[in-house]
């Protein structure tokens, strides 16, 4: 309910300010519909197992919860590994370089994400790697306790992990290291703190909002990447049911930290989620012919 609701109002800030929208900004967009896609395929299924206390469905079903999850999960994995090379750039870039990052770009750029995920995702359907039923058996995901004894599932596994966890990963901790000496060295510069911009504070703002996004998804999902590697060599016996079944939830969840992040760090958002819960009122306001609604409503999007 967290992830639909927190998503969605993400997203229908978007459609409202679509035309104020910058192109880093298409990356937010991007992260909010893999969250409220994973939810709305994924999830019903998991909370009906959990009820019937073992997998509703078959062999088909599995497969396809395993495959919507590693798809928008590899997905989100690769959106903020390019949300961090584009703060990156931008920060480290003159004004004049940085307006090169254009819409178009950042749509190929979300278009190549999507294609690189399914690729990944389709893998295990023509036969490198293998989807199978969680430890604890109500839920799908890869099959991780088959690939200690197959070759072919292993150099699966291994190269998986190397180009969507363990490069992204890095490239997300380098970039944001660089960019807080690159701001370290800027406030060094400035003896007196009046005169920092006010450019420049929003950029360290959405910098800390950037980060906090990564390092929550990274939190989430590393008790769970911890659990499967331990499965891949070792019996999934060895753990206890709720062992393996606590980093996958953990996992789940990191669909529905983002929306409360930006409601922190962004005034804009804040004064949209404030709107949405009252439509109807705002409707009647935004739409009233009355030149000082019609002021109002542009002081709020001038904010």
């Amino acid at each position: 309910i967290l992830t639909i609701l927190g998503n969605s109002a993400v997203l229908a800030t978007a459609v409202k300010r679509s035309s104020l929208l910058k192109s880093p900004e298409l990356l937010t967009v991007n992260l909010a519909v893999a969250d409220i896609g994973m939810a709305l395929s994924m999830y019903p299924l998991a909370i009906a197992s959990a009820w019937n206390h073992a997998w509703l469905g078959g062999d088909a079903s599995c497969v396809y919860y395993a495959l919507m999850g590693f798809l928008f999960g590899v997905c989100s994995m690769m959106t903020l590994c390019a949300m961090a090379v584009i703060r990156f750039l931008v920060t480290n870039s003159s004004k004049s370089n940085s307006n090169k990052i254009t819409k178009n770009t950042v749509c190929i750029l979300i278009a190549f994400i999507w294609l690189y995920s399914l690729l990944w995702a389709i893998l295990p359907l023509v036969g490198w790697g293998y989807y199978g039923p969680e430890p604890f058996g109500i839920s799908c995901t890869i099959a991780w306790s088959k690939f200690h004894n197959s070759s072919n599932g292993f150099s699966f596994i291994l190269s998986m992990f190397l180009l969507c966890t363990v490069l992204p990963a890095l490239t997300i901790v380098a970039c944001y290291l660089g960019i807080a000496w690159k701001v370290h060295k800027a406030y060094q510069e400035i003896q007196n703190i009046d005169r920092i911009s006010n450019a420049a504070k929003l950029e360290k703002k959405l910098t800390l909002m950037a980060v906090l996004i990564s390092v929550g998804f990274l939190s989430s999902w590393t008790p769970y990447a911890a659990t499967s590697f331990w499965s891949i060599f070792n019996s999934s016996d060895s753990l206890q049911p709720v062992v393996t079944l606590l980093p996958c939830l953990f996992a789940k969840s990191s669909t529905a930290y983002n929306p409360f992040i930006y409601y922190v760090f962004s005034k804009t958002f804040r004064c949209e989620v404030k709107k949405l819960r009252c439509c109807c009122g705002w409707s009647v306001h935004y739409f009233s012919s009355d030149s000082s609604a019609g002021n109002a409503v542009s002081t709020v999007w001038s904010g």
